[in-house]
């Protein structure tokens, strides 16, 4: 070997290795990890031991060059420390190696600069600890368990959207068609009676569906919102008449009107909700409640469609009786002539229903206070809710600046009164301006999970309402869906984000198994209970639980509840018929979960992709788990390298669950990793999470 061939090994570079090349926004890589403005914060990135030559982090344009910081097995960890503004921060990474230039963004590696996909960061945005990741359970209250008899609501109690209100007596029956009158008579009792069913489930979070005082049993008509509904909380003065045969008109609703304007009993339900929260806080337990503030309902005491309020004592005129009412300007009215009073119909109503009248914040400073002074009230002592979910947030208001004005007043408020409350909102779409870190925490999350998961394992729409072939199995749809949601949420969103399966607008996931387009007034109930594949709901219960957010099971969803859309979604909790194999599966996936910190906070990296067959990884630096999924109809066998998340040559596989056709396994099985990969053969309809652990020498 001659003296320049010498010279050109010796200064050769290892070809850059891709894979090794890593940031997120995880803890791992930020810190501290959620900043606050006008300090200081340290950016990480990770490539292949000795295997590049510099590492740049571009800051809003700015190039400046990393040191490396430290070695951990097979990476070497890039450092880059800064003093931060209160200004959002956009950043890329460029790496050289020999005569190489590549460039990390969002998406991963990259031959070009693409700003458009650089990472952010938001100094002061910050969510509660206690959320990143939590288990929540949303309880539909109604259908979830009647624990007092005595506030059912009557048949015949009151008349709502044409008929009069229903009692039902079988606990068991599916939901009627036009059902938003019906009732099955779960209250906050039924909560506080299965409080250890919760608890032994697993669960760190309830999310209630609407409480406060309304006519339907969704409760997103809101008809008082300083107080919890008598027919789930408690009733201690009773009296009055039920409707009469032939009689309408709720002012003769006697009896409803002393249930829910009696302050008796009024007070008597917000201290039976003070008790829920408190045995829910002693068992670990957080509670979200639902804020339903873009409309309210043609029962509501501001406006009193019904006549409910108009001569109960402690009660000023509603805006619909009188011209002089108060909370007129609460409302818009498309005709103000007096002479329309009293009793003036031609009222906003959202999406022109006059059943949910639309509240007109611009028309009314009170109005305004008033719903931040019931966003503090909830949080605050006595009641110490630990958070917010908020419907149809992005309708508030009747253009976008008001309502960004709105959210940022409600978020200071709330934050004022209960720093560690959570606030998540209901939305479709692009939900970036409302996450900056002064509105918002988080949304439901169903662009980034709900949909792109149902699509994959089930090619089902949301609603039961299409079944696409291409989409099932379409793995590459399934990454770009996840990838391309990451541009839109940064971190302090993204770990709080609530990802369902099901919920109560939305068919129950069990059913889209079956594959069957329809909803209940064209199928009947019964076929949403007709050829599901419970092994795909196991599959899809391992990816909630182990992709980044906070997995929200709807309940039910654990006890194999099947159903349409709404309202055959809202179908009871089958006590006594409990699908108890689907619950301890529940139990043990969930525990999982709780115990493995890269499965609440840990990094995520897809591994590998196939049809209908997905791995990725979560890990931090000292942990790392492996989780894949088979959705095929026949057994494939996987390669993965495994070494991107830093799993070791030296380590084995520890198996944490194993899903299959029939039923799953905790066994702790070992699977060896050679060679830097993991070779597996998984059964059709299986899932698998596999653990890190070191081989003693």
């Amino acid at each position: 070997m001659d003296f320049n061939t010498s010279m050109y090994f010796s200064a050769a570079k290892p070809i850059l290795d891709k894979g090794a090349l890593f940031h997120d926004d995880s803890p791992d890589y930020i810190v501290p990890y959620e900043p606050a403005p006008y300090s200081e914060v340290s950016i990480r990135f990770r490539t292949g031991k000795a295997n590049v030559d510099h590492v740049y982090i571009v800051i809003n344009g700015e190039h400046q060059l990393m040191d490396k910081a430290e070695t951990i097995g097979s990476f070497d960890y890039y450092e880059y420390t800064t003093y931060v503004s209160d200004e959002l921060i956009m950043y890329y990474f460029e790496i050289t190696s020999g005569n190489i230039k590549a460039y990390f963004n969002v998406l991963g590696v990259d031959k070009r600069v693409n700003t458009d996909f650089s990472f952010k960061l938001r100094p002061g945005y910050k969510t509660p600890d206690w959320i990143k990741g939590a288990v929540m359970y949303q309880i539909y209250v109604d259908r979830f368990c009647n624990g007092d008899k005595s506030n059912d609501v009557e048949t015949g109690e009151y008349y709502y959207i044409g008929d009069k209100t229903v009692k039902v007596d079988d606990w068991n029956k599916y939901p009627a068609l036009m059902g938003v009158r019906e009732f099955y008579g779960g209250d906050l009792q039924g909560v506080l009676d299965k409080m250890d069913y919760l608890e032994d489930l697993g669960i760190e979070a309830i999310y209630f569906n609407p409480l406060f005082v309304s006519p339907s049993n969704h409760k997103y008509d809101i008809q008082d919102y300083d107080y919890i509904d008598p027919h789930f909380g408690k009733i201690v003065d009773e009296k009055g008449d039920l409707l009469q045969e032939g009689q309408t008109e709720n002012r003769f609703a006697t009896k409803y009107i002393n249930r829910v304007t009696n302050k008796k009993n009024l007070e008597a339900s917000n201290e039976l909700f003070i008790k829920v929260v408190e045995e829910a806080h002693k068992r670990g337990i957080k509670v979200i409640i639902d804020g339903v503030f873009n409309h309210c309902g043609s029962f509501n005491k501001w406006l009193d469609r019904e006549r409910i309020y108009e001569n109960s004592e402690g009660y000023e005129k509603g805006a619909y009786v009188s011209k002089d009412s108060p909370y007129r300007k609460y409302f818009h009215f498309f005709d103000e002539n007096e002479s329309k009073w009293p009793y003036n119909g031609t009222y906003d109503g959202w999406w022109g229903h006059d059943t949910l009248p639309k509240l007109n914040y611009e028309g009314s400073q009170d109005l305004y206070n008033y719903i931040l002074y019931i966003g503090k009230k909830w949080v605050s002592p006595p009641y110490n809710v630990d958070g917010w979910r908020l419907d149809v947030a992005a309708d508030l208001g009747h253009s976008p600046e008001f309502n960004h004005k709105f959210w940022k007043d409600f978020r200071r408020v709330v934050k004022e009164a209960n720093p560690n409350a959570v606030i998540i909102a209901e939305h479709y779409g692009d939900p970036w301006s409302w996450l900056q870190g002064d509105e918002w925490d988080t949304i439901m999350n169903y662009d980034a999970f709900m949909e792109p998961l149902t699509w994959f394992l089930t090619g089902m729409q949301k609603h039961s309402d299409d079944y696409r072939q291409d989409m099932l199995g379409n793995a590459d749809n399934f990454i770009g869906a996840m990838r391309n949601a990451k541009t839109k949420i940064m971190s302090p969103g993204k770990y709080t984000s609530m990802n369902e399966l099901s919920n109560h607008d939305h068919s129950r996931f069990l059913t889209r198994t079956n594959h069957v387009v329809g909803r209940v007034a064209d199928k009947g109930p019964e076929a949403a209970n007709n050829g599901i594949n419970k092994a795909v709901m196991r599959e899809a219960v391992v990816m909630q639980m182990t992709w980044v957010g906070a997995p929200t099971i709807y309940y039910g969803d654990e006890a194999g509840v099947c159903g349409f859309t709404d309202p055959d979604n809202r179908r009871t909790y089958p006590w006594g018929h409990e699908d108890q194999e689907l619950i301890k599966f529940h139990k043990d996936i969930i525990k999982i979960h709780k115990e493995n910190k890269e499965l609440k906070t840990g990094s995520t990296k897809f591994l590998y992709k196939d049809y209908n067959v997905i791995a990725y990884g979560r890990f931090t630096i000292d942990s790392q788990s492996v989780i894949i999924v088979n959705n095929n109809d026949c057994e494939k066998e996987v390669n993965i390298k495994v070494l991107d998340i830093g799993i070791d040559r030296d380590t084995q596989l520890k198996q944490l669950i194993f899903t299959y056709e029939e039923d799953y396994s905790v066994s702790p099985n070992m699977y060896p990793v050679i060679g830097g990969k993991l070779r597996i053969f998984m059964p059709k309809h299986s899932s698998v999470i596999l653990k890190a652990v070191k081989v003693d020498c």
